[in-house]
């Protein structure tokens, strides 16, 4: 019976962070309550404090699961043989991917509410971005060298450009609900590192 139990408790844990996770991306982290969950999911508040003692400990693992499954995609990303401006434009893509879907970033969301977060899911939320920074910092590098990607400044500062440009162009668009509005900012930025527009790839 417990060896039937454990999976069960599994797929319980996975449901549960999957409603909150599609919460916090569309109501932010303090829109939701545990009482949302619990409704979703047809189970008791206090099932959700077995799995999770408190709202702290299930944005950490929230935090956890998607920078997991985000540098997963990255590591896809950088597998292929490819130029690193094309690296730049798949990255991207990650975001329209989540917007199409009218979600936003999950740490996009958190990030804006950051000051009223526990301690712990701050860490994490900075760490996200961290690996996001060091991601890019080595494509842009390894495009700088290969001469698939310009840049003016410094790697570092790039890679801060394209992350903020991304988080703060879904941000504008979604009262507008236009996906159109956050590909031009996207192929702009492209454009700003390759001289080329990858609008027509992705359409």
């Amino acid at each position: 019976m417990a060896a039937q139990r454990q999976p069960e408790q599994t797929e319980t844990r996975s449901a549960i962070l999957d409603i909150a996770e599609r919460l916090v991306q569309r109501r932010g982290f303090n829109g939701f309550s545990y009482a949302d969950v619990a409704a979703e999911l047809g189970i008791t508040k206090a099932a959700l404090h077995y799995h999770f003692p408190g709202k702290a400990e299930l944005g950490e693992a929230l935090i956890a699961r998607y920078a997991t499954r985000f540098g997963e995609a990255l590591e896809a990303i950088d597998s292929g043989d490819k130029p690193a401006s094309e690296k730049l434009q798949a990255y991207t893509d990650l975001y329209l991917t989540v917007f199409r879907d009218e979600r936003m970033c999950l740490c996009g969301m958190l990030a804006a509410e950051y000051a009223t977060l526990p301690d712990g899911m701050r860490q994490t939320v900075v760490r996200f971005f961290d690996q996001n920074y060091a991601w890019l910092v080595h494509q842009l590098e390894t495009g700088r060298g290969e001469g698939s990607i310009r840049l003016n400044g410094t790697a570092e500062a790039a890679a801060q450009m394209i992350v903020g440009t991304l988080e703060g162009a879904m941000l504008v668009a979604r009262p507008y609900g236009d996906t159109a509005r956050f590909e031009s900012v996207a192929s702009l930025l492209i454009t700003e590192f390759t001289g080329s527009n990858g609008s027509a790839r992705r359409r």
